[in-house]
């Protein structure tokens, strides 16, 4: 399964309810904050909702055992 690095690039002070659980359920909450999960169209589905507050990378096989 393709893994991907999620990044909180803005703050969810003003975000709506939604959104900042979303943002929680994710494993983020400060800006800056990355974590990686293998995307699943749940996960997916979770990022397309809060893309205004996130970056998203693929990782590929090099890249993800450069990062352990």
């Amino acid at each position: 399964m393709t893994k991907i690095r999620i990044t909180q690039v803005r703050s969810i002070i003003d975000a709506k309810e939604k959104h900042k659980r979303i943002i929680r359920a994710l494993g983020l909450g400060r800006p800056n904050y990355s974590v990686v999960h293998a995307a699943t169209p749940q996960i997916l589905g979770m990022v397309a909702k809060v893309s205004h507050l996130v970056r998203v990378e693929e990782l590929t096989s090099d890249t993800h055992e450069a990062h352990r």
